[in-house]
């Protein structure tokens, strides 16, 4: 087992890439293929729920990281899903790795994709969760979507995920109380929030892949576990069902009463699948 064991308290590393250094947090056990996370718009590597890291890394080594020009990573952040896919796969060779498995949320989806079918012999399996295709449904409006939630947060003092991750229900509004709660359990060495440059260049990605013309997902093979909530408002459901529909090897898990935050509403059910799917 690796000498740090949760995300609460794993040591945040770098590792340099053609001059830019990636941050990084590897836990979990050595043996096996390594889990990499790709993550969400603006988020940092403090922003991953701890039950889904630490559930996961309790049976799989699982590496987060901050891409470039995020976070602690240095660099200027790309504005296309296409860098930061390319960004991505030079981080994880730097680590040594010859082939992951991929754990894209949301944004990191959409570089799994690219990953998946620029460099497939990298890639053994992937989980696709709240994410999309390219030229998906609803994608453009990710932008418009993501403002008018950041004013309602402002407004009422929240944080923006709880409109946007969450359903509105009494029990949405509950578990999105608990996951913000659990994104703040780690309180040493924390990661630097994203900057506004770096928000704005991966709303202007999102948006062009919302905008790009559809690719041929039949020609990515590899096993794919597709995940969401039934209520997904950034990137909309039929999305999920649509990606799990074009991909050949793949099969789809809807959670009930949950939004953009599926996984993380449902992380006990969505850790037990995930470590299932990548063990089958």
């Amino acid at each position: 087992m690796a000498a740090y064991a949760s995300h609460q308290d794993v040591t945040t590393q770098t590792v340099g890439v053609g001059g830019v250094a990636f941050s990084y947090r590897d836990l979990g056990p050595r043996t096996g293929t390594p889990v990499v996370f790709l993550n969400h718009l603006a988020a940092v590597l403090d922003n991953w729920d701890p039950r889904v890291v630490d559930g996961i890394a309790a049976h799989r080594r699982v590496i987060t990281f901050d891409n470039r020009g995020v976070g602690a990573s240095s660099g200027r952040t790309p504005s296309t899903i296409a860098e930061m896919a390319k960004d991505a796969g030079a981080f994880i060779w730097a680590l040594g790795f010859e082939k992951v498995d991929l754990l894209g949320f949301s944004m990191g989806g959409f570089l799994a994709q690219v990953i998946a079918e620029d460099q497939p012999e990298l890639v053994r399996r992937m989980i696709l969760a709240g994410t999309g295709p390219a030229g998906g449904e609803g994608v453009d409006k990710v932008t418009a979507l993501t403002y008018l939630d950041a004013i309602r947060g402002a407004l009422t003092f929240r944080d923006a995920k709880y409109y946007l991750f969450f359903t509105g229900t009494p029990h949405g509004r509950s578990e999105a109380r608990a996951f913000l709660a659990r994104l703040n359990e780690r309180t040493d060495n924390r990661d630097k929030a994203i900057s506004v440059p770096s928000f704005r260049a991966h709303l202007k990605a999102i948006h062009r892949w919302g905008k790009q013309q559809p690719t041929d997902l039949a020609r990515i093979h590899h096993a794919v576990l597709v995940a969401n909530g039934d209520q997904d408002r950034m990137v909309p459901t039929p999305n999920s069902v649509e990606l799990a529909r074009r991909l050949p090897n793949a099969r789809l898990t809807i959670y009930p009463d949950a939004g953009h935050g599926g996984i993380f509403q449902h992380h006990t059910q969505f850790v037990r699948e995930a470590v299932g799917f990548l063990d089958d």
